[in-house]
Parts: C-alpha cells; sequence; structure tokens
C-alpha cells in the first residue's frame, strides 16, 4: 500500500516540469506572434512612408518644372512689359512737345477759313462756353487726369459737333484714352483725325499714335502702314522723323 502511494507521488512530481514546459511554450509563441504583428506593422508604416516620400518627390520636381517654366514666362512678360512702357513713354514725352506747340495758336483762335468760304464749310468761332470747355478738359490733360480728361474731350465732341477744336478734341482725347490703357478707343479717335482732318496739324501725329496703338494690339502690319503713310503725306513733319526711326528698327 505503501508502495503504492509512493510510485503515485513520484509519478505526479514528474509530470509537473511537463506541463510547466508547455505552458512556457505558449506563452513563448504568443511572445513571438505579438512580435512578428508588431514587426509586421512598423514595416508596412515604413513602406508607406516611403512611398509618401517618393510621391512627395515627385511632385517636387514637378513643382520645380512649373517654376521654371512660369519663370520663363515672367521674363517674357517683363520683357514685353518694359518695351511697352518705353514706347508708351516715348509716345508721351513726343505728345508733349507737340501739345506745347500746337495749343498756344488753338486757343487762341479758330483757324482761319479759306479764301471765300461758304456758310457751311466755315466752322463758327468759338463761344465762350465752348473755349471754357475745351480749356478744362485740356488743363485734365495736362495735369495727368487721364480718365477725366477723356470723359471731358468725349463730352466737348458731343456737345459742340462743329466746333473749330473738333481736330485737337478727338486727338486729345485719344492721347488721354491711350494713356488710361483704352487702347481700342484711342485707336478709333486717332484714325478719326487722320481721316477727317488729313490738313490738319495734327494729322501725321495721330497717325503715329494710331501706330502705337496698333502695335500694342498685335497689328504689326497696320502699325508699320501708319509709319509709311507718315513719311507719304508728311515727310518734312516731325512725326516722319519718329517714324522713319522706327521704320528702321
Amino acid at each position: 500500500m505503501r508502495t503504492a502511494t509512493l510510485l503515485v507521488l513520484l509519478g505526479a512530481v514528474a509530470a509537473m516540469p511537463v506541463r510547466a514546459g508547455l505552458f512556457d511554450d505558449t506563452e513563448a509563441r504568443q511572445q513571438i506572434e505579438q512580435v512578428r504583428t508588431e514587426n509586421d506593422a512598423r514595416l508596412q508604416k515604413l513602406e508607406t512612408s516611403a512611398r509618401n516620400q517618393i510621391e512627395l518627390a515627385n511632385q517636387i520636381d514637378a513643382l520645380k518644372q512649373e517654376i521654371s517654366q512660369l519663370r520663363g514666362q515672367i521674363e517674357v512678360l517683363t520683357n514685353d512689359l518694359d518695351q511697352a512702357q518705353k514706347r508708351q513713354k516715348d509716345f508721351y514725352v513726343d505728345l508733349d512737345a507737340r501739345m506745347r506747340k500746337f495749343e498756344a495758336s488753338s486757343l487762341a483762335a479758330a483757324p482761319a477759313p479759306t479764301a471765300e468760304p461758304t456758310q457751311a464749310s466755315a466752322p463758327p468761332e468759338p463761344s465762350a462756353n465752348e473755349t471754357r470747355d475745351y480749356e478744362t478738359a485740356l488743363n485734365q490733360l495736362k495735369a495727368g487726369k487721364y480718365k477725366d480728361a477723356a470723359s471731358a474731350f468725349q463730352a466737348f465732341i458731343k456737345a459742340y459737333p462743329r466746333s473749330s477744336f473738333l481736330p485737337s478734341a478727338h486727338f486729345w482725347a485719344a492721347s488721354a484714352l491711350y494713356q488710361t490703357r483704352d487702347v481700342h478707343e484711342a485707336a478709333k479717335l486717332f484714325g478719326k483725325v487722320a481721316d477727317s482732318w488729313p490738313e490738319d496739324a495734327r494729322a501725321p501725329d495721330a497717325l503715329l499714335g494710331l501706330s502705337n496703338c496698333q502695335l500694342e494690339l498685335g497689328d504689326k502690319k497696320g502699325s508699320r502702314s501708319s509709319l509709311e503713310k507718315i513719311l507719304a503725306k508728311y515727310p518734312s513733319s516731325p512725326a516722319a522723323q519718329t517714324a522713319k526711326q522706327r521704320l528702321g528698327k
């Protein structure tokens, strides 16, 4: 009896290490699986980060190319703007010089009529209101108030359709509009002066202004034609010298 009991106890003691070993193996496997899962998660994060970095690098390269293209476009636009500003400045210098020459005589009196004029062809003497409105518009132009001057000259043209100042009013209205960058309307008025009053002293300068407008509107052929017309019709005018220089370029 005692022997049997001893054998049972010995068997139990012998089995204990086996169970502990089994428990230790299960825990180890769980830890290994946990480490493997964590490593997989880290690897996935690294792969995602690498893809994001590659995409970011590609985006940066694309932005660099776009920036390079934009810089090229900016250089072209800057050059075009510089050229346009230079043409505008040259035109304004010419305009200012001619204004001083023309207006001294224009404001003093209306142009002298031709011999034996008819009542229909001779413009009436400017009234006090007419002269006042013209001088007001002209002073606004001289002060650099181009928008106000353009409106004033256009109002003058409508109010005094038979005024002896009409050629001047059209010319200065066109000049003011040119300064406000309303090139389309300026071109119309410059053309009106050249077509309606070809014998007026401002006609060659109107053609010069028309040429400037046409050039800015992209009509290089028309701009050249206007310059050639100045040389053909007004070869002795100061505008002809400017036209000759521009055609030479």
